[in-house]
């Protein structure tokens, strides 16, 4: 998960899995930075957001920009004002996590003008378990439509296919071959795949070969322990 840009913005399609990965970025890249934040920008998801995540993020002092106290549980689209004061503050680290689709990244484009010369790296995240992502056009139609309502142009691909606790590695090397194409057509990084930790030794032989990012499940379901 390695990055040389300030800024890191999560998109994908609903149900990709970005914000598992936005938790784990954050979290990492709180161990090497002065100051660290996420802010979470989705706005369409009331059921899977960064800010569900509060008392990780304070445990490991990673600064959380989300509407707070009555607000922050509310299906609403709102968003914290705090993102202008991280944002030209060099001491930190911020990492985003944006709403799916283009309504989600919609969010996005009020921060072009803000952002714009700092060079953000935007990464596609995609499960190719999904709907309407499931197939190299119909990804790269979700791709466009991000970048056109965010002005910001995609800049890497990773691979997160998963069905929770039901993943298996055909799930994940399936994710991978169309998470590749999809990257060729767009020129641009495909970066790695990410997996849950409960796989890891079902993964050994594909992480010898292939770029992975092994990663914590933080958000579960209310059934799941």
């Amino acid at each position: 998960m390695k990055s040389l840009s300030k800024i890191t913005i999560l998109s994908g399609h609903f149900g990709s899995g970005k914000t598992e990965i936005a938790i784990n970025l954050a979290l990492a890249e709180r161990q090497k930075h002065e100051k660290t934040a996420i802010n979470d920008l989705d706005i369409i998801n009331p059921y899977y957001r960064s800010r569900d995540a509060a008392s990780i993020f304070q445990e490991h002092d990673v600064e959380l920009l989300a509407p707070k106290n009555r607000l922050a549980a509310a299906d609403l689209p709102i968003v914290s004002g705090e993102m202008y004061r991280v944002l030209h503050d060099p001491r930190y680290r911020l990492i985003v996590d944006a709403g799916g689709d283009k309504d989600g990244a919609a969010a996005l484009g009020q921060y072009y003008h803000e952002w714009k010369d700092l060079s953000p790296e935007l990464l596609f995240v995609l499960n190719a378990n999904r709907p309407y992502v499931s197939t190299v056009a119909g990804a790269r139609y979700t791709v466009e439509q991000i970048e056109k309502v965010s002005r910001i142009k995609v800049t890497g691909i990773i691979n997160n296919s998963n069905i929770g606790t039901e993943t298996t590695m055909n799930d994940i090397q399936n994710g991978y071959q169309l998470s590749s194409r999809l990257a060729e057509e767009l020129d641009v990084p495909f970066l790695y795949t990410t997996i849950s930790t409960h796989l890891k030794k079902e993964a050994e032989d594909f992480a010898e070969n292939y770029q992975v990012v092994f990663i914590e499940r933080y958000m579960k379901l209310p059934w799941e322990s």
